[in-house]
């Protein structure tokens, strides 16, 4: 699709994986709107796209008034709006609300807008522990957490929209994201930027359990380009798609890479101590993906390696004026306990 002037909404869009999509889309030309709450999100996230072509909308999903006058105004949706999984659990209702009972009423509420497409971000964690590996598509849904079923909810609800009524929607299931401007507050915190935060000022990385849980990391620019794609290939539509690397790294062996990668960069060139902690709820044992079908359907294939990735990410914090410790001001390990 020729992004050029096209009027396109992205929910959720100024937060880690949504700012980066509305990047992608103002340079190729797209008028953006991005609506978000800024629970999770930041304003500083979209500093320096054109103002003339990005416009932020601070609100609620839950809004239906908002909702329906925002789909009224454009012909692309990339639905990426939604509270995280630590968030589900000491908060599960609310999660639901956010991922899939909002989600229902915006596919309601683009029929009546008749959009041309809608794109449902929905998560690996809908597969919960590889049960074969690598995961396609077709692997059975078994999410371990009411995050990972409140998205599964949320992107069967956009097929079923399709098959009743023809809503011309696509399903995408990234698998770990990582990169600049990636979480690493409250619940929303992630491994990775975690991980890199407090090597960089020597305090313990933390593993939760015996740290031989896999994740399939993709570089946020490649997970984002695959989003876009899945809005701009018509055989796309009615499809559910991995984004995925296809490559696995136990949580303790990221932990390892990550104090030694990042020791040659401090002073003292002492790694930071590895701790183990008791096991995280509902922690998925395995996941590794196969994106086979979003390489041969919408042309998706990861261009940024995991190493070229990580020091993108080590280099964006290093050139953020921040100290690590300011960033961990607050920082709490269990992050999915109740603020």
């Amino acid at each position: 699709m020729n992004w050029q002037s096209r009027r396109v909404l992205v929910t959720g869009g100024a937060g880690f994986i949504g700012s980066e999509l509305v990047a992608q889309l103002a340079h190729a030309g797209a008028r953006v709107t991005v609506l978000d709450s800024l629970v999770n999100g930041k304003r500083a996230n979209l500093d320096g796209l054109p103002a003339e072509s990005t416009t932020l909308v601070v609100g609620d999903v839950r809004d239906e008034t908002l909702a329906r006058d925002l789909l009224r105004e454009h012909a692309v949706v990339f639905h990426l709006a939604c509270l995280g999984l630590r968030h589900s659990l000491h908060a599960p209702g609310e999660n639901h609300e956010v991922n899939a009972g909002a989600t229902l009423a915006w596919l309601q509420f683009a029929r009546e807008a008749r959009v041309e497409r809608f794109v449902q971000v929905s998560s690996s964690e809908v597969y919960g522990t590889a049960q074969r590996a690598p995961i396609d598509e077709s692997h059975p849904t078994a999410p371990a957490t009411v995050y990972g079923a409140a998205k599964l909810a949320g992107e069967s609800y956009a097929l079923a929209m399709h098959r009743s009524w023809g809503l011309p929607v696509t399903v995408v299931r990234p698998f770990n994201a990582f990169g600049p401007r990636s979480h690493h507050e409250g619940d929303a915190g992630e491994v990775i930027p975690r991980f890199v935060l407090c090597a960089l000022a020597g305090k313990p990385l933390t593993v939760f359990g015996d740290g031989t849980q896999t994740r399939d990391f993709t570089e946020v620019s490649d997970t984002a380009r695959g989003i876009a794609l899945a809005g701009s290939v018509p055989a796309a539509i009615g499809g559910v798609f991995n984004l995925a690397s296809g490559s696995e790294i136990s949580v303790l062996a990221l932990a390892r890479t990550i104090a030694a990668r990042v020791a040659g960069a401090r002073a003292s060139g002492v790694a930071a101590p590895i701790v183990r902690l008791a096991p995280r709820p509902g922690d998925v044992g395995r996941l590794v993906g196969d994106a086979a079908r979003a390489r041969k359907v919408i042309g998706f294939a990861p261009v940024v390696t995991f190493d070229r990735g990580l020091d993108r990410l080590i280099g964006w914090y290093q050139a953020g004026g921040v100290a690590p410790e300011e960033l961990l001001r607050g920082f709490e390990a269990r992050n999915w306990n109740a603020p």
